[in-house]
């Protein structure tokens, strides 16, 4: 039987952040209603808590666009994939970015 090998999670340091990459990955609203959720939770919550209007595959790929960008750290834990908004180095790069992310994604959940 095969075991299962992780996937390494890259996320880019603080000073790697680029302010162009954060906002191409905020500019879809179903990225913004991630990140309008995990700021709600206020900590992490696995990938299968997210009830998205997409397919699996789709969803791993914003989950992915947003970590990749520096948005989201994700940690896997067993089986479950954990993510959680990076808040602290967003403001210290960007801030009031994520604040203006949050309300948009609070919009876009509130109107589909």
């Amino acid at each position: 039987m095969a075991s299962r090998t992780a996937t390494e999670l890259v996320h880019p340091e603080r000073g790697e952040l680029r302010f162009t990459t954060v906002l191409a990955a905020l500019s879809d609203p179903v990225r913004l209603a991630i990140v309008a959720r995990l700021a709600e939770a206020g900590g992490e919550l696995a990938c299968t808590t997210f009830a998205l209007p997409v397919s699996k595959s789709t969803q791993s790929g914003h989950f992915k666009t947003l970590r990749e960008a520096g948005v989201i750290r994700q940690r896997d834990e067993g089986t479950r994939r954990l993510n959680g908004l990076r808040r602290d180095d967003l403001d210290a790069r960007f801030p009031g970015l994520l604040d203006l992310a949050v309300q948009q994604g609070r919009e876009a959940l509130a109107h589909p």
